[in-house]
């Protein structure tokens, strides 16, 4: 390790002691904390069902940086190469349209066996893997309504893909010995004002008890995620996240909240303890908006530090499922990952870096100047040092570094891709 680094450290461990904390068992904890990295940020979201697709439901990829990946190979391939760039333990999260097949398979027929290669990649670096019934980018999802959808066969369609997932789940969580976390997002919503808004919930939530109904399993967990509105459903989104928190609650699945799904004026932590008053688990997708839910590439900003200093402070880490939910194909795809991976992690480090038990003690005792003044300064302690000795304690770049791997394998690899 370079010196500069371990006395760097060994100053800011001195620090943070100061403060009463144990930077040695942070890190400790800190490396222990699953992140599960979204598979689809390497491909823009094409998948192998039909790479040459056009996206519908919502989701759109802006931007067109060469060596995007074209099959699972290479997006296998990519992930690692960015995986390594990423401390701490890691998940993928995988899309229904990332199977494996040597022909086309409808959605509702989709089984394990189409991911043996993934789950056997994940055996080999040791990560567990996470999924997502695909409805959106389909004949089935042209009229933004799936779960929701006023035609008996078509809502169907949806359920049993919905109930094919859950199996895959809970063969990845079987062969992986770690439960899969199984988010359904539908896109269903209506662009202007519906003449009837409580009929498609009512046949969202009939869809939704069929498919948790279908059968139990052990090994996986169901997750729903809401959403304030998207394209093609700007008046009205069927799954929002009110119909999705009331749901959760009655049925005992998990809530996803995703940090791009809301109103860029409500605080997204502060719905983490809301959730956890009425749930064992929660799932959150970590996403940036600018403006919507254009999932740009997660920063270390106050949105990201707010979201990983709730978790902390509900002593929830243990509770709380962290995944990540961005598709950036505007800039080199490994660093996206990369970057918004690390930033997650970074944030958590802060937040487990906070003297809390002295924040905790100043609240009770309604010392709010010792809690703005304790909170305030926490802000310019010497956490840098400490990212940058436990990058290096675990062989993984540190800071700018990360750019010299990124462009070498952009040069050796992506850009020999056509």
């Amino acid at each position: 390790m370079n010196a500069k680094i371990r006395a760097a450290y060994e100053l800011a461990r001195e620090r943070f002691a100061e403060a009463g904390v144990d930077t040695d068992r942070v890190l400790q904890q800190l490396h222990e904390i699953p992140i599960s990295v979204q598979c689809w940020q390497g491909d823009d979201v094409r998948g192998f069902e039909n790479p040459d697709g056009t996206l519908s439901g919502g989701i759109q990829a802006s931007g067109n940086y060469p060596g995007r990946a074209r099959n699972a190979a290479e997006l296998r391939a990519d992930l690692e190469q960015a995986l390594a760039l990423i401390p701490g333990r890691k998940r993928v999260n995988l899309h229904a349209i990332y199977l494996e097949a040597e022909h086309p398979v409808e959605r509702d027929q989709i089984e394990p066996a189409h991911f043996a290669n993934w789950v056997a990649w994940a055996k080999a670096n040791d990560l567990g893997l996470d999924f997502n019934p695909t409805c959106f980018s389909h004949a089935k999802s042209a009229q933004n309504m799936t779960l929701s959808h006023p035609d008996a066969a078509i809502r169907k369609f949806w359920v049993d893909h919905c109930i094919a997932s859950r199996r895959i789940s809970e063969y990845f969580g079987r062969e992986l010995k770690t439960p899969a976390v199984m988010d359904i997002w539908i896109p269903d919503g209506y662009k202007d004002e519906p003449a009837d808004r409580l009929a498609p919930r009512q046949r969202l939530m009939a869809a939704l008890d069929g498919i948790l109904a279908a059968f139990q399993g052990a090994h996986h967990k169901v997750a729903v995620e809401g959403k304030l509105f998207g394209i093609g459903a700007e008046s009205y989104t069927v799954g929002s996240n009110e119909f999705y928190m009331a749901y959760a609650a009655t049925r005992k699945v998990l809530v996803c909240l995703d940090s791009g799904h809301f109103h860029p004026t409500e605080n997204v932590a502060d719905k983490i303890s809301t959730a956890l008053c009425y749930l064992d688990e929660i799932l959150l997708h970590v996403s940036r908006p600018v403006r919507w839910d254009s999932d740009h590439v997660v920063l270390l900003d106050d949105a990201t530090l707010a979201i990983a200093r709730e978790i902390v402070r509900c002593d929830a880490l243990q509770k709380v499922h962290i995944g990540l939910d961005f598709f950036d194909a505007s800039i080199n795809r490994i660093a996206a990952w990369a970057v918004g991976a690390r930033n997650m992690r970074k944030a958590l480090l802060l937040a487990l870096l906070e003297p809390r038990q002295q924040l905790a003690e100043a609240e009770a005792l309604f010392d709010f100047t010792a809690r703005l003044v304790l909170s305030e300064e926490q802000k310019s302690m010497p956490w840098p040092a400490v990212w940058e000795y436990y990058c290096a304690s675990h062989e993984v770049a540190c800071g700018s570094e990360l750019l010299l791997d990124v462009r070498k394998y952009e040069r050796d690899v992506l850009s020999r891709r056509g």
